[in-house]
């Protein structure tokens, strides 16, 4: 494969921030998008794939999600910057890196160590020390630290389970998908002070959610779209 340079991943990436802003109206998101480097999160013969609009394998079955997912579920929770975001799924790290630059804490869990320990390392070398990354085992969630105003899992489940619910704080957003295994859809759950609402934002497709309030094997997986 011919050597990937700076040029050709600036030009990719202005070509995908065009199509991003069909969709994304928050600038911070949009201006985000353009700042974190997703060549970073992805292996080398991948490099030149890097700002593809599409997931990309990661090992371990997993993906580095599609970037108009990432900057869909980062809009809706609707981030003002002094929050403290969970995220379940670290994968590759680069949602977490996304969701760092615009609030004040990511707590954001994994249950592939490899992974984990690849997230921590690319996520530490960027700076983003207001990331902490766990290995996690059937525990949904970290409610050591909760309340969290903001939750976002990045792996789908059949419901939305009240383990999330019970660590989202109030007026706390959780986007999450939900649904059989071949296509989910995304939802965000708001919580206001007159109970929990329901927003579709519109039809997704997951890697599973694993473990308590999750699909109780990885046996069927599938990619996310």
């Amino acid at each position: 494969m011919a050597k990937v340079t700076y040029s050709l991943l600036e030009k990719a990436k202005a070509q995908l921030l065009a199509e991003l802003r069909h969709d994304i109206r928050d600038e911070r998101v949009l201006a985000v998008m353009a700042s974190v480097p997703r060549e970073k999160f992805v292996s080398d013969d991948l490099r030149a794939f890097a700002y593809d609009n599409r997931p990309l394998p990661i090992g371990h079955g997993q993906t580095i999600s599609q970037p108009l997912i990432v900057a869909m579920m980062t809009e809706a929770l609707a981030l003002k910057g002094n929050e403290k975001v969970l995220e379940l799924g670290t994968g590759s790290g680069y949602q977490a890196a996304i969701l760092a630059e615009l609030t004040a804490r990511v707590v954001t869990v994994e249950r592939i160590a490899p992974l984990a320990e690849g997230a921590a390392a690319v996520l530490a070398e960027l700076g983003y020390h207001n990331v902490q990354v766990h290995l996690t085992d059937d525990t949904l969630g970290w409610p050591e630290e909760a309340p969290y105003e903001g939750i976002l899992v990045t792996a789908a489940g059949p419901d939305v389970p009240p383990a999330l619910i019970e660590q989202l704080a109030p007026q706390g957003r959780l986007v999450i998908p939900v649904g059989a295994h071949d296509v989910q859809e995304l939802l965000l759950i708001s919580n206001s002070a007159s109970g929990l609402t329901t927003k579709r934002l519109g039809p997704c497709r997951f890697v599973p959610l694993v473990g308590a309030g999750g699909w109780p094997t990885v046996d069927s997986g599938f990619p996310e779209l």
